[in-house]
């Protein structure tokens, strides 16, 4: 292992020692939540001055037409800033650490898609990516930039601010819906929805299976940037133990999960993620 970068306090260096020990010699599967990206101008619902929201739910979406109005102005306001955010440093390390063919993949909470422009090949979003809308009757698949199209041409009166309150999932509180046309599917009329997992939506059976595969398929889990309140994430820290496999958490503040960590780092990712990817050394 190589030193530490500088720039920890102590107690931050020697957790960061210890996971680099931990982890020496093992192939690692990553698990991501929104702490991930804050330092890409995204934030997060729990963190330490997040602000308080209250995210729709799907039932709220699909039965009524007020909610859906509510969501997409409020998306159509913050897609440009959210569609503008840059992979930091974290992304790019854990893009690194899969490069080197020291970890499997990634398994990520967010619907973002900065690992991938990061450069991350094996991702898993297990909440689906804000990228892909689709049409709930036929089924038929959208690019998000053009919908966003769509939505300013048949609303041409919405203008989006240049500085905007950004929410976790790129929305923003609209100071009034009235008046705004609702996107329909261009093929049959059908209701869109974001191809995103919404509160109290299951996530598909699949897409939980690929994420078990990645970490069956490893020796060790880091996860990064997520207090593991929602169940998901808890449930693949799980396999992981049952696996008897050493479990790394870096995040800022408490997670659901601290007691049942081989080792916890509290600490911003970027910069304990740069630290494990250059201190780790390569697998014989």
């Amino acid at each position: 292992m190589t030193a530490i970068a500088t720039g920890f306090d102590a107690r931050t260096t020697d957790a960061v020692t210890a996971a680099l020990a931990t982890l020496s010699g093992r192939r690692i599967a990553v698990l991501t939540g929104a702490g991930v990206s804050t330092d890409s101008g995204i934030p997060d619902y729990r963190g330490a001055g997040a602000p308080v929201r209250t995210p729709m739910t799907v039932e709220q979406f699909l039965s009524s037409d007020a909610s859906r109005r509510r969501y997409w102005v409020g998306s159509h306001l913050g897609w440009k800033a959210f569609a503008a955010a840059e992979p930091n440093a974290g992304h790019r390390a854990i893009a690194d650490l899969e490069a080197r063919g020291l970890a499997t993949g990634v398994v990520t909470q967010n619907v973002d898609g900065l690992h991938v422009r990061a450069g991350s090949r094996r991702v898993v979003e297990l909440h689906g990516t804000m990228r892909r809308i689709f049409c709930t009757h036929c089924g038929q698949v959208f690019d998000r930039r053009d919908l966003a199209r769509r939505v300013e041409e048949d609303n041409p009166w919405i203008t989006v601010p240049e500085n905007v309150a950004l929410g976790p999932d790129g929305d923003v509180l609209p100071e009034s819906t009235e008046g705004f046309r609702i996107p329909a599917c261009s093929v049959c009329g059908g209701m869109l929805k974001p191809d995103v997992v919404f509160f109290g939506e299951f996530i598909p059976a699949e897409k939980f299976r690929e994420a078990e595969q990645l970490v069956h398929t490893s020796e060790a889990l880091v996860v990064a940037g997520s207090s593991l309140v929602v169940n998901s994430g808890i449930r693949l820290l799980e396999r992981a133990r049952r696996r008897r496999l050493p479990v790394v958490i870096v995040n800022r503040g408490a997670t659901r999960a601290d007691g049942r960590a081989t080792v916890k780092i509290d600490a911003g990712t970027s910069e304990v993620l740069r630290a494990l990817a250059d201190g780790l050394p390569q697998l014989s």
